[in-house]
């Protein structure tokens, strides 16, 4: 079972055996009862298999836009809610969506996927910075644009914020306005795809 090719079959295995043969201290023999039990559990595993080849799986197309919709909810939550200590969670969060993403998949969607990947890895660095300025209202304004699927308006304030920062030439300075850059442009290429989120 600590092999990792057989974890399912032996995990499998397990249990079934312990319903099956109810293994405990007092030494009981029911026929009758050994024969209900393991009826209902082929039946129940027979039933389980048959269900999958009655129901037929989710089309490619549904499960990419399942995927760049469960997308856009985590980046609306990553614009307004707690900012997390790194940006791990936030990738690896994305490299199951891009691994789960149907061979299907169009070019667009594809870059759609990109882009909010981009995006939210721009906005954990800009919010992280955006502690040790001033400018951190601004910012706020943007990230709830972004949220609420406004591009033109997230768009505008973070022109506003890049226009404040650079009258700071700092190195921490120049790298807020490289995300905001990213960011912008993110915004301005997938454009409908960031306001389609808006939420209702």
């Amino acid at each position: 079972m600590a092999q990792p090719w057989q974890t399912a079959m032996f995990t499998a295995m397990a249990a079934n055996f312990v319903p099956l043969l109810a293994p405990s201290n007092p030494m009981i023999y029911d026929t009758v009862q050994f024969y209900n039990a393991a009826l209902a559990i082929v039946a129940g595993v027979g039933a389980a298999a048959f269900s999958f080849r009655v129901i037929p799986p989710l089309s490619p197309a549904f499960r990419t836009q399942r995927l760049l919709e469960l997308t856009l909810r985590d980046l609306h939550r990553l614009a307004t809610g707690p900012i997390p200590r790194t940006p791990a969670d936030w990738e690896s969060r994305m490299y199951g969506r891009f691994s789960a993403l149907p061979d299907q998949a169009q070019p667009l969607q594809r870059s759609q996927l990109m882009a909010a990947f981009s995006l939210g890895t721009e906005i954990i660095q800009l919010r992280r910075s955006a502690r040790r300025t001033d400018l951190g209202s601004v910012l706020d304004t943007a990230l709830k644009a972004i949220a609420q699927g406004d591009c033109e308006l997230a768009i505008a304030r973070l022109a506003d914020l890049d226009r404040a920062l650079a009258a700071r030439p700092r190195i921490a300075v120049l790298r807020a306005r490289a995300s905001i850059l990213a960011m912008s442009e993110a915004l301005t290429q997938h454009a409908a795809y960031f306001d389609a989120g808006a939420p209702g």
